[in-house]
């Protein structure tokens, strides 16, 4: 009996997908988890942002008002880099509708902080603030709202890895599962990799902002950010199997992209702080 029951432990161990990604409708209005916790994820990081702000000496009503810059450059350009990294994979056999159909998913996150960061600028630029003091403030609250918004992966049973029969491997549905892994019934739970990483990359960066206060620049903790959160999501990529934009024949584009961030940043960080201060020259 002990035998028998071996193969079927990985599937009564493994976490289960929800039986569909709608939270209800009502005639033509449908909620979807994943808008919910996009949603759910803006409002958190701008609390988060707002308390950030204050610590700096900045009035915390300012994360609200960026949302008029910030949230529509921040969606169009995390939708450009979705469509743009999976065209071939996804949308090039579809009609040009499906390039607008966001509420099904498909959002890239550096195409979010890449337009996010063009709001900032703009906002900025228009109430007369440092952008790099505001992109500091506001990292730990996007890299929060990240963690919350990736659980709407979770409810389209998309962007999982490979198969797995480790005890927290998520169940995916037939039809969800890409052909060359349709024997195969659970699978890595990347969102969630993804999610833990973020969730623990904001307590960090509310705890070095404070630690190193007296020793960092306006733009650090971004830098930071932008970094770490690349060496996560190359990891991430490692193990995910979803269509992707692939470079050489065989490297995922965002693995690529990840690498190439992470160390970039990295690298403009430890620049910045291997240069002696400025000393000023006094006359006499």
């Amino acid at each position: 009996m002990a035998v028998e029951l071996m193969p079927m432990l990985p599937g009564l161990l493994s976490l289960s997908s929800p039986t569909s990604p709608v939270v209800f409708e009502v005639g033509p209005f449908t909620l979807r988890y994943f808008g919910l916790l996009i949603v759910l994820g803006i409002v958190v990081g701008i609390c988060l942002t707002g308390r950030e702000l204050d610590r700096k000496g900045y009035d915390g009503a300012l994360a609200i008002e960026s949302l008029f810059f910030v949230i529509p450059l921040g969606v169009v350009g995390a939708r450009l880099y979705h469509v743009a990294t999976e065209y071939d994979s996804q949308y090039a056999a579809s009609s040009f509708s499906s390039v607008l159909e966001i509420w099904n998913g498909g959002l890239g996150v550096y195409g979010a902080v890449a337009g996010g960061f063009l709001g900032v600028l703009l906002f900025n630029w228009y109430r007369g603030i440092s952008p790099l003091t505001f992109a500091d403030a506001a990292a730990p609250g996007l890299i929060l709202a990240q963690a919350i918004g990736r659980w709407g992966n979770y409810f389209n049973q998309e962007l999982f890895g490979r198969p797995s029969d480790l005890p927290w491997a998520i169940q995916i549905a037939p039809h969800n599962r890409p052909a060359q892994f349709a024997d195969a019934s659970s699978f890595h739970p990347t969102f969630l990799y993804e999610s833990l990483w973020d969730l623990l990359l904001c307590l960090a960066l509310l705890w070095i902002a404070r630690r190193f206060a007296s020793r960092f620049r306006d733009g650090d903790v971004v830098l930071l950010y932008v970094s770490l959160y690349s060496v996560g999501r190359f990891f991430v990529e490692t193990l995910r199997i979803d269509p992707a934009l692939l470079i050489g024949g065989s490297t995922r584009g965002n693995l690529l992209v990840s690498g190439t961030l992470a160390l970039g940043f990295a690298l403009i960080l430890f620049v910045r702080h291997s240069r002696p201060p400025h000393k000023r020259l006094e006359s006499g």
